[in-house]
């Protein structure tokens, strides 16, 4: 295993890019999931997938299939040449690597922010009607989501770092 690994998840829209972002530019090593690691796949096969079904709800779907390699998730958390290193992103498959994990965050954010933020995130999921919809539904059932340290990210970026790294110990 790796000398210390963190888990940094959370919905849409609640700050994980912004925290992983701050994470390195404070000199820690950072995975972004949802740029490097995530793929549409079958959660529980790894099976890359093209997309949904006929008839199936395209954002719904989309959710449900967005997942990690294992293999390469085990084999980051097995290098051993940084102090820790932070997996930020979503992931439907987590079930499957987090155990490789020291601790688990979930960022989280009240309903207001959390649509200001998606207001402000045109190119972004949840912006558009259905997935601001799923989003929000999401967001209060927890679906998709690990048990772990809940971080509010109602505070500034590196406050909510500071939440974080406080918490490593």
């Amino acid at each position: 295993m790796g000398i210390r690994n963190y888990l940094i998840e959370g919905g849409s829209g609640t700050g994980k890019t912004s925290v992983a972002t701050e994470l390195e530019r404070r000199g820690y090593h950072v995975i972004h999931g949802d740029r490097v690691l995530a793929y549409v796949g079958d959660p529980e096969t790894g099976q890359a997938l093209t997309g949904p079904p006929e008839g199936a709800d395209r954002v719904v779907w989309g959710y449900a299939h967005w997942i990690w390699p294992v293999d390469k998730v085990r084999a980051i958390a097995a290098d051993t040449t940084h102090p820790a290193t932070f997996f930020c992103g979503g992931s439907r498959n987590f079930h499957k690597f987090v155990d490789l994990f020291d601790k688990v965050f979930v960022l989280d954010i009240d309903v207001a922010t959390l649509n200001r933020r998606l207001d402000g995130r045109p190119n972004e999921p949840g912006f558009e009607p259905a997935e601001r919809a799923l989003v929000l539904r999401y967001h209060r059932t927890r679906e998709y989501l690990p048990t772990g340290i809940t971080i509010d990210t109602a505070n500034t970026v590196a406050g909510v770092v500071d939440d974080i790294l406080a918490k490593l110990t």
